[in-house]
């Protein structure tokens, strides 16, 4: 929505507009999948968060969403209580389910993808420092560790 906002305040014709509002689109799911990711590998003291919060939260994000598609029936069964149960009693068990799975390969091509579609809309922008900002942004946004 900030982006596509900046277009309507500048000015911007109908499909520069779309471009930037496809841009954070992508651009948000991107850093959404990259922090999903970072969840069962980052390093917890640069991300100020612990590894497995968000299993911890119950909260199904792609990593486990994809281990569970990827997963024998006991893997599968094992994600899916330990989401529903909430907590890191299991956490040891889904990160190498994770891992084994491939999910978090799975989980980062994605987010690469959407990085690469938030680019590709920049190219309906007229070439300025401004887009230039924009697409180091797309790149950080999957690039970073924290």
């Amino acid at each position: 929505a900030a982006s596509h906002s900046g277009a309507i305040l500048a000015g911007a014709d109908e499909r520069q507009e779309q471009a930037l509002a496809l841009y954070g689109r992508y651009l948000g799911l991107a850093f959404q999948l990259v922090d999903d990711l970072l969840d069962y590998e980052g390093d917890a003291k640069a991300m100020g968060k612990n590894v497995g919060d968000d299993l911890a939260e119950g909260k199904p994000t792609l990593p486990l969403i994809q281990a569970m598609a990827a997963g024998t029936p006991d893997q599968t069964r094992l994600v899916r209580r330990a989401i529903r149960k909430g907590g890191l009693d299991h956490l040891d068990e889904v990160l190498a389910v994770v891992q084994s799975t491939g999910a978090l390969d799975y989980t980062r091509q994605k987010a690469e993808e959407m990085a690469a579609k938030a680019l590709a809309e920049l190219d309906h922008l007229p070439p300025s420092p401004y887009r230039d900002s924009m697409a180091e942004l797309a790149r950080l946004a999957v690039e970073r560790k924290t």
